[in-house]
């Protein structure tokens, strides 16, 4: 067993020795295979020219930029696409029209029942008593003064004290 063990040691030794030198030996360099292709100028592309040159791994990265540039410049990828969540102006008031309003009043009572109407119409009775009372010029005319008032509440007072 001990044998099978230096084996195993010894083969995986000269492996890793194998890997070694091979990593540090230079590796040839394949100059033949696959050379840089030879580009048009920029200046004569259109949306109609081939770009895949371009897109070689030979070609420099500043390269590969400017000839993109070009073919996005083109005002057909300027186009905008109005389904586009983001395009609308929100700032706009926008308000709901009457019939659709007068929908979801339908649908709502059809849903829940009338009693939505009634707790609307309670609603509208606590505003208009919370609302400060308008008195028409006609009314303070026809008004008692405010001596005429206080006697009458402290006959009251009175009346209550005594029973």
């Amino acid at each position: 067993m001990a044998q099978d063990r230096d084996d195993f040691l010894r083969r995986w030794s000269r492996r890793k020795q194998a890997a070694d030198a091979q990593a540090k030996a230079p590796a040839p360099k394949a100059a033949s295979a696959d050379p840089a292709p030879k580009l048009p100028s920029l200046d004569s592309l259109t949306f109609e020219s081939d770009f895949k040159d371009f897109m070689h791994a030979k070609v420099e990265e500043s390269v590969k930029r400017a000839a993109l540039k070009k073919l996005f410049s083109d005002p057909r990828f300027n186009v905008i696409d109005f389904m586009d969540v983001y395009i609308d102006d929100y700032t706009k008031d926008d308000p709901i029209p009457a019939a659709m309003l007068a929908s979801l009043q339908h649908s709502r009572t059809t849903l829940f029942g009338r009693d939505v109407d009634k707790d609307k119409d309670k609603e509208k009775k606590v505003q208009e008593q919370d609302a400060p009372e308008v008195v028409e010029p006609q009314a303070l005319a026809q008004a008692p003064s405010e001596a005429e008032v206080k006697p009458q509440e402290e006959k009251k007072e009175d009346d209550g004290a005594a029973g």
